[in-house]
């Protein structure tokens, strides 16, 4: 036997028949702790029973009374929002959009494409382009039939006949002439050349040697001599027979020259020309445009202006007129009709409910541990 009191554990608790928050468990203290500790651990089920009767006073009709709102708001959504918002699109919505779209859009769309669309291509098609391309074409055909063409024929008739009628014979001729100079060439040299050359060496260069060299004298003495001096005498009269050949040149130069200046000229007037025909097929086609602007588009611009004042305009204004009168006051009244009812229920159940029902759970939890 010891001194030591013995310690034992408490009874447990009666067991609620609603239980709220788990049962705090205590453990079994080590007999060695000391015994001051005892009256705190015993108040902890007290606490734990009053948090349970707070949570069954405050949270249980919080949540009565939500779940109330809930089976209204159902019932609210149920038999007034939805049957209302049926009828809405029943008997407003859905005879608005079809009137919308038979009366307004379908108009608007055959208007459109059978007084706008089709008028406006057509007259594009007709007026503009198919005469553009007309005379596009017939520029084409002016300039490839009168222009093309000619040139064309002439540079091969220049060439047909620069062939035919010099190189062709040229060439001939100066085969003929190869061949007969070879043949020419390889006779006398057989024929002539060859004895000639032997009789030169053998038989002539002796005593032609002898004799040119006489001649040599006689030519130095009786020619070139009085050749020399003969020249010195005759050199004004060479003086003018080169200027007679400088003369002759130049008249020929002349000549060349104004030959060229008149192919030139003819060149510069067919191109001044064809210049003047294009200019003028751009300015009949200038007036062309300007006539048909004149005499076509703008009386159909203005046309189609008046048609769109007097028509599609006041067609607009009449749907705006009926869009105001109609869809605008009825959607006042339904933004009117919500702002007077929903706003002000959502506000007073946010206050006056979910406010006070989420600051006692807040509470409730805060007090059974379950929340910090």
């Amino acid at each position: 036997m010891t001194d030591r009191p013995t310690v034992r554990a408490p009874l447990p608790a009666p067991r609620p028949e609603h239980p709220i928050a788990p049962t705090v468990t205590r453990p079994v203290r080590d007999p060695s702790a000391p015994h001051t500790a005892e009256p705190a651990a015993v108040a902890l089920p007290l606490v734990a029973a009053v948090a349970r009767g707070v949570a069954l006073v405050v949270v249980l009709p919080v949540r009565l009374l939500w779940e109330l709102i809930a089976a209204a708001g159902r019932l609210v959504y149920r038999n007034l929002l939805s049957p209302a918002g049926r009828f809405l699109r029943r008997w407003l919505l859905s005879p608005l959009a079809w009137a919308l779209h038979r009366l307004l859009w379908l108009p608007l769309v055959w208007g459109a494409r059978n007084l706008l669309w089709l008028p406006l291509r057509w007259a594009a098609r007709t007026l503009v382009w198919l005469p553009l391309v007309w005379l596009g074409r017939g520029l084409a055909w002016v300039a490839d039939n009168l222009i093309w063409r000619p040139l064309v024929w002439l540079a091969y008739a220049v060439a047909w006949a620069a062939r035919t009628l010099v190189w062709v014979p040229l060439v001939w001729l100066g085969g003929v002439l190869a061949a007969v100079g070879s043949a020419v060439g390889r006779a006398v040299r057989w024929l002539l050349w060859t004895p000639l050359v032997w009789l030169a060496r053998v038989v002539l260069r002796p005593p032609l040697v002898g004799l040119g060299r006489v001649l040599v004298w006689l030519v130095d003495h009786l020619l070139v001599r009085p050749a020399r001096w003969l020249g010195a005498a005759l050199q004004p009269a060479g003086r003018l027979v080169w200027r007679g050949v400088g003369m002759l040149a130049g008249a020929l130069g002349v000549a060349l020259v104004g030959l060229v200046r008149g192919i030139w000229w003819v060149v510069v007037r067919v191109g001044r020309l064809v210049v003047a025909a294009l200019v003028g097929a751009w300015r009949t086609a200038g007036w062309l445009l300007r006539l048909l602007h004149r005499l076509v588009l703008r009386p159909l611009g203005r046309g189609l202006r008046w048609l769109w004042r007097h028509t599609v305009r006041p067609l607009a204004r009449g749907v705006g007129w009926v869009w105001s009168a109609t869809v605008v006051p009825v959607a006042h009244g339904v933004r009117a009709l919500w702002r007077a009812t929903v706003p002000p229920a959502a506000r007073w159940i946010r206050r006056s409910v979910l406010d006070p029902a989420r600051l006692a759970s807040r509470e409730v939890l805060g007090a059974l541990g379950l929340r910090r």
